[in-house]
């Protein structure tokens, strides 16, 4: 029979793999509900109609949301059967490929979906179907969001940031999370005012604007879930890993216009690595590859 913890795991990873579904529909979704949201008030300070100032990529807002309408391919239109939406399953079976069309169906899709999974099994492997296993299960669900968001858009949704910062000093509050109450506090405004400043030092010496103030929120809500302590690890690593893959990506010719790397992606991915190995690790793994 096989052990309970695993059982458990398991299911959290079938959960990780729906609910990856669905973090597929926000990453698309999300940040064009957004830019109809500030047409429609684009629209109200002028003067002028919601259709006139709006893009006509975006669709009416009355009928597309995270809800509806229902999955369609971005090719052809062609609405998705239940049995072509089933996570990486459905990706396999139409090998890659639109039914309709036949255009092909970004790998990211299965990727987001199998990504989820894994971490919600290692969530509910490391603190049990418990609380605390859920909530590190949250965590990890709304950090893939902002990643691929971010990577797209170079926004970082409030929808997504506050609610995650909020959750951090909850859970620390409810004692969910093995931080104390203070040190999530003090890690929640470390994290916003030491990218503030970071911001407007970078602004003032050159005039430019080196990162947006989503990356502060996020900043901050890693420093409620990992306390005031686990800063400097987690910028330290998120800094060390963009700027490698910032000079590769610039060899190679692949910055987008403008010569930027979003940042939020690599807090995130600072923020997971620590929620695996714990900052202290994260930060001794970090020294011991640069050679310190």
């Amino acid at each position: 029979m096989m052990p309970l913890p695993w059982f458990d795991a398991a299911l959290a990873g079938v959960l990780g793999l729906l609910v990856g579904s669905f973090l597929n529909v926000v990453i698309y979704r999300l940040p064009k509900m957004m830019e109809r949201q500030w047409a429609a008030e684009c629209a109200e300070y002028v003067g002028m109609t919601e259709e006139q100032v709006s893009p006509a990529h975006i669709p009416p807002a009355d009928s597309f949301n995270l809800a509806q309408p229902r999955s369609r391919c971005q090719a052809c239109g062609h609405q998705l059967r239940w049995y072509e939406n089933i996570p990486v399953l459905s990706y396999l079976f139409l090998r890659g490929r639109c039914s309709s069309c036949g255009v092909s169906i970004s790998i990211r899709y299965p990727l987001v979906e199998l990504t989820t999974a894994a971490l919600f099994f290692f969530c509910v492997q490391q603190w049990g179907a418990t609380v605390t296993g859920l909530a590190w299960c949250g965590f990890a669900a709304l950090l893939v969001s902002l990643a691929f968001i971010d990577w797209d858009t170079t926004l970082l949704p409030d929808d997504l940031t506050l609610p995650l910062l909020w959750a951090g000093l909850l859970a620390s509050a409810l004692q969910w999370i093995d931080v104390p109450l203070y040190s999530s506090v003090v890690g929640a405004a470390a994290g916003y005012l030491s990218l503030w400043l970071v911001y407007w030092g970078f602004k003032l010496v050159t005039g430019k604007e080196g990162m947006g103030y989503g990356d502060f929120k996020l900043f901050a809500a890693l420093g409620a879930w990992f306390g005031w302590q686990a800063l400097v690890p987690l910028i330290l690593m998120a800094s060390v890993v963009g700027a490698i893959v910032g000079i590769a990506m610039k060899f190679s010719h692949q910055l987008r216009e403008g010569g930027y790397v979003p940042f939020g992606p690599f807090l995130v991915g600072a923020g997971l690595l620590a929620m695996v190995l714990g900052p202290n690790t994260v930060l001794q793994t970090l020294l011991g590859t640069l050679g310190l």
